[in-house]
């Protein structure tokens, strides 16, 4: 039988947002202060992750911060005709900073602020948390331009992401400000549904996980957003319950290989992509799912 109303509904309440944001206002003041090295550059922080997009559970704990740098910007040209790409070499002029050195300056800025324990990761640098602050993760990257025109007079039109490489050299371009613009949108169109989905999701596969029926690693928060961002609105309404019914009854009959990441940019299944959930991953995750929900 389905899990009963009264514990879907504990598990769709929205978890810490008080420590949360009190530690996103430490991290965030310590990335904006005149005195860092890389003050003068022109950058901007925002949250992402659940706690950036309101899917945040109590069972979650890592803040992500990102911190992308603007002054320098990264391009992608493929789409430009031959006279755009012309016009864009043309215009364009090399730049006397790199993200590299951001990310260089950023470590080093946190390390001094909140001590040795700061690591840098594969993709974020690590802070570990400290009385009322939560662990965090700081994620340096600049501005990324997918241009579409590059015309000789007027401006050029592109679509605006982030870019950062991770530790082994494997670029990464990603869209969180459109992720969490979509979420928006689509809890407002689901009558504020959507994102009590998510969360409920979200506590089931940590369920699934403490039973030993999925392994951990296999459904990351990022991706379950994805998934159900791609469910109809009609289906979601009248009780969590017939929401998640309706969800796991959509998903098994789509034609899954056309669903994007809540971002509506990427793939959600392709294998070998980093912004991409792995289509192996994703059918442990359903059938575990199948059999936990009854």
């Amino acid at each position: 039988m389905p899990i009963n109303e009264n514990q879907l509904d504990t598990w769709s309440a929205l978890g810490s947002v008080q420590q949360s944001a009190a530690t996103y206002k430490t991290i965030s003041g310590v990335l904006n202060d005149t005195e860092s090295p890389y003050y003068l550059k022109i950058f901007g922080t925002f949250l992402q992750g659940s706690y950036g997009n309101d899917t945040n559970i109590y069972a979650d704990s890592d803040v992500d911060t990102v911190i992308r740098l603007t002054s320098v910007f990264y391009s992608d040209t493929s789409s430009l005709g031959a006279g755009d790409k012309a016009n864009y070499d043309q215009k364009r002029s090399p730049a006397e900073y790199s993200l590299a050195k951001f990310k260089e300056e950023v470590s080093g800025w946190l390390t001094k602020n909140f001590g040795n324990g700061v690591k840098a990761g594969t993709k974020a640098i690590y802070i570990p948390g400290g009385g009322a602050r939560r662990d965090a993760d700081v994620l340096p990257c600049a501005e990324h331009r997918h241009y579409w025109t590059y015309p000789t007079y007027g401006e050029p039109t592109f679509r605006e992401g982030i870019v950062f490489w991770k530790s082994d050299g494997t670029k990464i371009v990603n869209y969180p400000k459109q992720h969490s613009a979509n979420c928006t949108t689509k809890h407002q169109n689901t009558g504020s549904y959507f994102k009590p989905t998510v969360r409920i999701f979200k506590n089931m596969r940590n369920r699934m996980i403490a039973a030993g029926t999925l392994e951990a690693g296999v459904a990351p928060s990022y991706y379950l957003e994805g998934l159900i961002s791609n469910v109809p609105n009609e289906f979601f309404g009248k009780s969590y319950q017939q929401t998640i019914t309706n969800c796991i009854n959509y998903i098994s009959i789509a034609d899954t290989k056309e669903f994007t990441c809540a971002n509506g940019i990427h793939y959600l299944l392709r294998e070998g992509h980093d912004v991409c959930w792995s289509p192996a991953k994703f059918a442990s995750f359903m059938y575990a799912l199948k059999k936990f929900w009854g």
